[in-house]
This record gives C-alpha cells, structure tokens and sequence, in this order.
C-alpha cells in the first residue's frame, strides 16, 4: 500500500530550478536510498516533503494518520535532561500507567474490590501488549547501540557533543513508531559498530525508510529501492546501491549506442541524399524528399545520452621512494592524567601498503595519529620514520585551512612557487573554476571545504600520506574518484576511516584498536589483508568466545524475570476472577434447577423450555471457565 505519493513535484531557488516533475511512490515497508551529488536536492526534497519548503508544481499526498519523522543532517538539538531522560519522553503514556497501576495495587491492599481487580488486569494487559515491558530496556539498547557509553546515558545535554546531541535525535526517531522515517545521513556521527546496528535495525523496521546517505556499504545492506537526483529529475531503481550502478551503467550504455546507431542511420541517408543531389534528375528529387522524412523521423526518436555530472580529478603521486620500512611504531602508550586512552601499540608499515586503522568513537585513533606526526609525544615508546619518508597529512576536521581566506589565496599561500595559471588550473580539477575560486573558506560547505584540504594535499611532495577520515563530507562520486587516485598512488598510506566500502576497496592490511573500554585502554590487533578477511577473524573469534551471559543477556534475564513476575501475578488474579465467576454460576444454575424440581411451572411448557435453555447456557459457560480454571492452576503449580 502507497502511504506518500508524489506527483509532478518542481521546486526552484529564484533562477535556478533545483528539481522537475518529480514523481514517485513510497510503499508500506519500502527502505528507499536517495543519492545524487552535494547540492543537487536531496536535503530539499525531505524538507518539502515535510512541508517545510514550498514547492511552485505539483503535489504530495499522505495517507490519513500515517506518522513521518525527519532527522536533518545539520540540527542544534539539545535540552537540560539526559540522553536516558530525553529518549524516555517519548514514552511518558507508559509512566502515566505506571502510576495508575501502583494506585490500584494500594487500594486492593486495603480493600480486594471486584471492579478495582478488573480495571488492574486490563490495564496490566494493555501495559504488557502496548511495550511497557521492555520500553526502558529498548530505550537504553538503542543508545548504546548508537555508540553511547554506559556513563553518558546520565550526562546533561548540554553537556555533550553536537555529535553525540544528534545521536539522541536519532535515537528518538527510531523508536517513534512511525509510518515514515526521513534520515538525511544518519551515519555521519557513527561509528562502524553503531552504523552495523543501525543497519540492522532499519532493516527490520517496520515502517518506510527514506535515507540520504553517501555510506555505500549502508545503503547496499538497507537498500530495496534508490531514487537517484540528477540533472533536476529523479530516476526511481529497483534494489540497493550496487544495482542501482549496473542499472545506471547499463542504461546509460544502451542510451548511447542507441544514438550513436541513429546518428549513423542519419548520416548513411544524408550520404544518399547527397549523392541523389548529384544525379539531379526528377526522380532523385523525388528519393531525395523520401529520404529527408525518414531522417525527420528517426530525428524525433533520438534522445541524446545525458553527460555525467562533472567529477572531480585526484591525482596523487609520490615525490620519492622510501625504505622498506614505512613507519614503526614500537610499545607506544598514551595516558591523559589516570586515564590510559591505549598501550603498547605496535605497528610496522611497509613501504607502498594501504594499512587502514579502525576502532570505535574515542579509542584514540586520531591521538595515535598525532603521535606518529610528532604532535603529540607519546607516554611510553617511540614511533620511527622510515628512510626518506615525508608525511602528507589529512585532518578531518580540516584545520589545516584559514577561514579568512579565499580559496585562492589558501593555495598560493601555500604554494607560493605556482604561478596562477598552476593555481586554477588545480582548482579547476577540484571543480573551482571562474570567479568561484575567489570564495571564502568561512563561507564554503564541509565538502567544498574537503576539495580545497585535498587539492593542498595532492600539491604537497609526499610519499607517505596519513588521511584522518578523508571521505567525510565528500560525496559518492567525489568518494569513487578519490578511491580511483589512491589506487593508482604509488606511495604508502595509513587511513583512519569508518567507510567500509572505502575500506574494502583499499585496504592491504588492517590494524583494529579493541578493548576500549579495558583499564589500559585501546590495543592494537593487526589483520592482514582486506576488509573482508577483517570480517572473516572477527567472526571467528565471536564464535570462539565462551558462553558467558554477556551484560545485555543479563540484563534480557532480568527483563524476562519481570515479566514472568507479572505473568504470575496476572494469572493468580485470573484465577480469583474465574473462581468468582464460577461460585457464580453454580448459584444460579442452582436456582434454576430448584425451580424446575418444585413443580410450580409444570403446567407452563414455555417456561420451563426457557429455563432448561438458561440452564444449559449457564452448564456451558461454566465449563468453559473451569476448563480455563483447571488450565491456569496447573500453570500455577
């Protein structure tokens, strides 16, 4: 069943039409990608569809009582209570319950009231039915599996990151219930196990999902349809993003060898056409008038094949050779005050490797890489450079650029030896051209920000480069040209990345920070090989850790105590309603028997069917509750 319908949707910014006779519809459980480059309208979309855009053309409708929930990609979210306290709000009819239930147990302490025991049952059965059960534990689960630590479930808001601010907004969403959810790249403030139990619960949601995303891997798992924005239309395809490619290529390849056939169907008749000309007899004016409708018709069927958008061009090469050994980095520790963030970390590099470090939020990751920069001296060990090795840094919070700047100044700035035709001339690759390149950093988006740290980088003479999240505000398309570059890069290169698509592609060997939350802090486990040889250890040793209860299984254990405590009580209140009912039943089935034996209705036949017929209703029904009666008891013992 469609439950959002869109029809002939445009939508302009002043002279610029931003998208087209958009139409779509979204399914009961449809989990719906939505790509296309930074700026082409996918953020625009969701706000229209929220109603918090106008749009010039067109319509959307929404099925009556269907709940949609928005997270932006961008919100200032925060509030005086605690991430447990805020998610809980969603649930305060549970609480109100709650409250009304601890009422009534009071009462039927003083007083077993019939009427009172009735209203505790069934507001005890809607309690349990509606979730209240397990709300709280749902609540926590969902936090932590979003990347929270047990001891920042009861910090203030305000004291928080605005990542992690986000992180509770998200987490309010997903336990909305509703029919809709519209997720502009939920995964930015994630790390590769929160995003893993991310996808794992959007895949079993039960509602729709729409969700802009430039995390392939995401989408791949999520993903049964994608809707892609370019060139101001949107294409609707049929599965997750890989499909989606082949699909996208194997149109775009059927469209131009269509063209190209016509055009060569065209220019073989104009071919004729001429030679007809030469001939100049009548009846060659008569083919020449044949042949000139033909080419009008194929002219209308022709569609020419629509231009990719402009990519950027990376081009990474190294100024040198180094030693056999890139880096070593020998036992180093880092502490700050009593707390150890990791110890004795080992690494070697060899020269030419694609070694990528991984971990969770706050391991230590971009410290180590501090370390091995020499901003920041280690606690204990050392790290060593490699012969003739010069790092080429990438931070990702791109600190590295003046934000008073223009964006050509930061680069001649930099490069004072380039002449300014050198300076457009790499700006132009990185798709800064004309008077953009006089634009202030201060005013550039994360991504153009990005473009401008990077072309820095692909300027610099470097063999080694360190790259601290290097995808992050870079778009799928600026994704797969700086995979193509890297590939090509003849030097070696240590990533810090939570993209695992960008993972699987480059990485020659894995080095996984474990152990976070351990009293000595982060270690580091190497994995050689790619991504997927990364996966294949880790399920190993999943397999192979012992069948302790894990703290999650304790805690399922103390939920399901609870409920089986409640199922008892419930049960043992059921059977004092059912004996009632029976003592009941038995009185007046007695009565009417009595009735029956006297004598004084035998004369009147009528009667005494209506009676028997009471009588045989009443036998009936007490069965039926003694049946239950005997059922419940027996569970009882």
């Amino acid at each position: 069943m469609s439950i959002l319908t869109v029809s002939g949707l445009t939508k302009s910014f002043a002279s610029r039409t931003i998208f087209s006779e958009v139409s779509f519809r979204v399914e009961n459980n449809d989990k719906i990608g939505v790509v296309g480059v930074n700026g082409c309208g996918k953020t625009t979309l969701f706000r229209v569809l929220m109603g918090l855009e106008d749009f010039e053309l067109g319509s959307v409708n929404k099925e009556r009582r269907i709940l949609v929930s928005y997270m932006a990609q961008h919100s200032d979210y925060t509030s005086q209570k605690t991430p447990m306290e805020e998610v809980l709000s969603l649930f305060s009819h549970f609480e109100a319950m709650e409250n009304e239930l601890n009422e009534l147990n009071k009462k039927l302490e003083l007083f077993p009231d019939k009427t009172w025991l009735e209203t505790q049952h069934k507001l005890t059965e809607r309690y349990i039915a509606e979730g209240g059960m397990t709300y709280k534990s749902r609540c926590r689960a969902t936090l932590l599996g979003l990347g929270f630590l047990e001891s920042e479930l009861s910090l203030p808001l305000e004291k928080l990151s605005g990542g992690q601010r986000t992180r509770v907004l998200l987490a309010k969403i997903l336990l909305s219930g509703s029919d809709l959810l519209l997720l502009d790249e939920p995964t930015n403030h994630l790390d590769i196990r929160a995003i893993q139990w991310l996808e794992d619960f959007l895949a079993s949601y039960k509602g729709a999902v729409m969700v802009i995303s430039h995390d392939r891997y995401f989408l791949d798992k999520i993903c049964n349809k994608t809707f892609e924005i370019e060139n101001e239309t949107l294409r609707e395809y049929k599965g997750n993003y890989t499909k989606f490619k082949e699909q996208k290529a194997l149109d775009r390849l059927t469209s131009q060898r269509d063209y190209d056939r016509k055009q060569k169907e065209i220019e073989r008749i104009e071919g004729i056409i001429e030679q007809q000309k030469r001939f100049g007899q009548e009846r060659n004016f008569v083919t020449i008038k044949s042949k000139l409708k033909q080419i009008e018709h194929i002219k209308a069927t022709v569609t020419e094949p629509e231009k990719d958008p402009e990519e950027v061009s990376f081009s990474f090469k190294a100024c040198s050779e180094t030693g056999q050994d890139a880096l070593i980095v020998e036992n180093v520790t880092r502490r700050f005050g009593s707390r150890t963030l990791f110890s004795g970390v080992n690494m070697l590099i060899k020269a030419k490797e694609r070694a990528f470090l991984v971990g969770p939020n706050g391991c230590g990751k971009t410290t180590l890489f501090r370390i091995i920069m020499g901003e920041l001296p280690p606690s204990e060990g050392r790290c060593l450079k490699g012969a003739r090795v010069v790092y080429g840094y990438y931070d990702q919070n791109i600190s590295g650029l003046d934000m008073s700047k223009t964006i050509f100044d930061e680069i001649s700035d930099s490069f004072p030896s380039m002449t300014n035709g050198q300076i457009r001339s790499a700006l132009g690759t990185f798709l800064f051209r004309g008077d953009e390149v006089f634009k202030e950093i201060s005013k550039l988006s994360g991504g153009e920000r990005a473009r401008v740290e990077l072309a820095k980088l692909m300027l610099c003479k470097t063999n080694f480069l360190i790259l601290d999240e290097p995808t992050n505000h870079l778009d799928i398309a600026s994704k797969e040209a700086l995979e193509d570059a890297l590939l090509e890069y003849d030097g070696t290169m240590l990533v810090v990345s939570h993209d695992r698509y960008f993972i699987n592609k480059l990485a020659t060997q894995i080095f996984a920070m474990e152990d976070a939350d351990s009293d000595t802090g982060s270690r580091v486990v190497l994995y050689p090989g790619g991504y997927g040889n990364y996966l294949n250890e880790l399920e190993k040793k999943k397999q192979s850790l012992p069948s302790e209860q894990s703290k999650s299984t304790k805690e399922n254990n103390y939920y399901k105590k609870k409920a089986e405590d409640s199922e008892k009580r419930k049960r043992k209140r059921k059977i004092d309603l059912l004996e009632a009912e029976l003592e009941k039943s038995d009185s007046e089935k007695r009565l009417l028997e009595q009735k029956l034996s006297d004598g004084s209705i035998s004369d009147d036949y009528e009667k005494m069917l209506e009676i028997s017929e009471k009588i045989a209703s009443l036998t009936d029904n007490y069965n039926k509750l003694y049946a239950e009666w005997e059922t419940l008891v027996e569970e009882e013992m």
